[in-house]
């Protein structure tokens, strides 16, 4: 798949392109929507790309960069589920003997402060923690609601740190990123011009800090190809082209089910980090995507969804800048998920 493609697989992908094309003319419309400058969807299918789209610029300048192949996009939240990655291939070598261990278990300074919350309960949201006066309180009893929070997620990484010998951003690195040939993908503390780096203009920035390469801060950069291909070693449970680059029960466990039964249902599931397919009110999935679909999103609006039904990955990319006025997220990422879902299933 990252081989310099021949004649008759640009005339493929050109063909399966204007298929895909009411999606990527829908990501466009999103674009101009949230005022981002940049934007870019690419679909995997069957293990073949058969949509890749850039529009814009990497800044409002038209002599700013074109957006293209090579461009990297900071992803915000979706880094977490490199982090979740990390904490599964700690499980398969045996440094984490099940995700119902307390944190305090593995981290001493939180046998108090966080007793009764698991390695589960972080990875799905349902901790209950929250920041307050330079520690932790309980914003409710751990395991009995769901909240997007990071307080969770600083404790996995830092998990990562005590159990590897190694800052999550070097050991993702060394163990999965050089591995599976993911070049254009990694935590930056420099621009370079195949980054899209206006997010850093503003003080304050809502993607946080960028002065560490150690990943426990929100400055990973993936290019729109590396992130579906990010999606795609999931779908393929680690191996590729009949080379199994990291164990199958890795990327099993990281994509099944894994919130507690005595969360409400209303509330949304997940795996490891990753939102799976649920009937429910948060749910950021389009509701015409088969069951086993999840999916991760950021807040500078690029997301991943991965559709095993459909041996697909589709990926967009934007660098959205700020919260507009009147633009629901969760709509936008539903309706984009359902004009997947429904190109792909009319695609052949």
């Amino acid at each position: 798949m990252n081989e310099e493609p021949d004649k008759e697989s640009i005339a493929l992908l050109k063909i399966a392109t204007e298929h895909f094309k009411p999606l990527n003319d829908y990501v466009y419309s999103t674009q101009v929507d949230i005022g981002a400058t940049a934007a870019a969807a690419y679909i995997i299918k069957n293990n073949a790309v058969v949509n890749e789209w850039y529009s814009g610029t990497h800044e409002g300048s038209q002599q700013s960069r074109a957006v293209d192949e090579h461009t990297q996009f900071n992803v915000a939240s979706i880094r977490k589920t490199y982090l979740a990655l990390a904490i599964s291939l700690l499980i398969e070598r045996g440094l984490i003997a099940s995700i119902d261990d307390e944190i305090g278990a593995y981290l001493r300074e939180y046998k108090d402060m966080a007793k009764g919350v698991t390695l589960r309960h972080l990875l799905t949201h349902t901790h209950g923690l929250k920041a307050e006066g330079g520690g932790l309180s309980r914003a409710f009893a751990t395991g009995e609601n769901w909240a997007y929070r990071n307080e969770g997620i600083a404790m996995l990484i830092q998990l990562v740190t005590y159990l590897s010998g190694k800052a999550l951003g070097v050991f993702m690195k060394e163990h999965v990123l050089e591995r599976c040939k993911l070049h254009e993908t990694g935590w930056r503390t420099e621009n370079h011009e195949h980054l899209i780096y206006n997010y850093y203009e503003d003080q304050e920035t809502w993607v946080g800090p960028n002065n560490s390469a150690a990943g426990d801060q929100s400055n990973l950069f993936v290019s729109a190809r590396d992130l579906a291909m990010w999606g795609y070693i999931h779908l393929a449970k680690g191996c590729l082209s009949g080379e199994q680059l990291l164990p199958q029960p890795v990327f099993e466990r990281v994509t099944t089910l894994q919130t507690p039964s005595s969360v409400p249902t209303h509330l949304p599931r997940n795996g490891f980090i990753w939102w799976l397919q649920s009937d429910t009110l948060l749910n950021q999935i389009g509701e015409r995507l088969p069951n086993g679909s999840y999916q991760i999103l950021g807040i500078t609006g690029c997301a991943c969804l991965v559709v095993p039904k459909y041996d697909a990955v589709v990926v967009r990319m934007y660098n959205q800048l700020s919260h507009v006025n009147g633009y629901d997220y969760l709509k936008d990422i539903r309706q984009f998920g359902n004009l997947a879902n429904d190109l792909l299933l009319s695609y052949s």
